[in-house]
């Protein structure tokens, strides 16, 4: 089965593909392994935060990113948000952002 990945928003795909280049680089091989083989990547390079929200973690020379998803139904997998880490722990306003996305695009 192919996946399809989309975006919340043209906002959210423009600061995705304005990651650092290692980490967009790390991230594009992500979601062409998504589209293949599905979203079940795994440690290290995804992880479930709980409530159907993932993250993607590519990390490169540049630093440590996230990119936060979902799924749909139809094998859609929907970009919510990005950041490139600063500090050991997500900062909780992203994750905030991106839990707020969720229940959005759950709720239609």
């Amino acid at each position: 089965m192919k996946w399809a990945v989309t975006y919340y928003d043209e906002q959210v795909e423009k600061e995705i593909y304005s990651l650092p280049a290692g980490i967009l680089a790390r991230y594009l091989y992500y979601v062409e392994l998504m589209e293949k083989y599905g979203i079940d990547l795994r440690s290290p390079h995804s992880e479930p935060m709980g409530e159907g929200l993932f993250e993607l973690r590519p990390k490169a020379p540049e630093g440590i990113g996230r990119v936060f998803y979902c799924t749909t139904k139809g094998a859609t997998v929907v970009m919510l948000h990005s950041i490139v880490k600063k500090t050991q722990k997500t900062p909780k306003k992203d994750l905030a952002m991106a839990r707020s996305r969720l229940q959005e695009v759950k709720n239609g």
